[in-house]
């Protein structure tokens, strides 16, 4: 099977939605369709990871949407904060295709949307990771994308996570304390868990 969001190319019958939805105070205009995340509405765990995150206290620098989908975390930051540039990646061809149609309609130009497995395309570092992990692509994806963050973040960047506490959030908060040295709980909403780790300076 090949058509899951988290696959390159997910194999699916078109079915394109358009919709509208507020995020961050902004109101951006979606197209989604069969074969990526969420494809109805933006779920409540990126609501609640987007709503969580503080911009203002990274570092100088841009910021990485990791495992971006049609790009609703993406796109709502670089809205609500167009001094930055925000860098969207994912695996999956036809969400990215999206993503840069969202960006066109929403009129958002401080984005690069580009193909990436996890970090294979990734080439500098950040002063923010933002990343709603694809769960059921398993634990092992999910797990690289939490500890390798560190190779890509500037220092006093964060990486900033949303997981379910029955989807591994304990767990997750253990790894990422294991390799940053630090992991806080930074909101906790309906089961939702909004994890941020701090890459410290030498």
């Amino acid at each position: 099977m090949t058509n899951h969001y988290y696959t390159q190319n997910p194999d699916v019958l078109h079915e394109e939605h358009h919709w509208p939805f507020t995020l961050l105070g902004n109101e951006l205009l979606f197209t989604t369709d069969n074969g990526v995340f969420s494809k109805n509405r933006v779920d409540y765990g990126s609501r609640v990871l987007l709503d969580a995150f503080d911009g203002d206290k990274t570092p100088a620098g841009p910021w990485l949407d990791l495992g971006t989908g049609y790009g609703p975390i993406g796109l709502a930051l670089a809205k609500h904060w167009p001094d930055r540039h925000v860098t969207m990646v994912d695996v999956n061809e036809l969400a990215l295709s999206l993503a840069r149609q969202n960006a066109v309609a929403n009129q958002i130009e401080n984005v690069e949307i580009k193909t990436s497995d996890i970090y294979s395309e990734v080439t500098q570092r950040y002063a923010a990771i933002i990343t709603n992990p694809p769960v059921r692509a398993g634990k092992s994806v999910v797990s690289t994308m939490l500890t390798s963050a560190k190779d890509y973040l500037l220092p006093g960047g964060t990486l900033t996570v949303v997981l379910q506490k029955k989807q591994g959030a304990p767990s997750a908060k253990k790894s990422m304390t294991a390799t940053f040295g630090n992991c806080t709980i930074i909101k906790k909403d309906k089961g939702y868990y909004i994890l941020e780790s701090t890459l410290m300076s030498d």
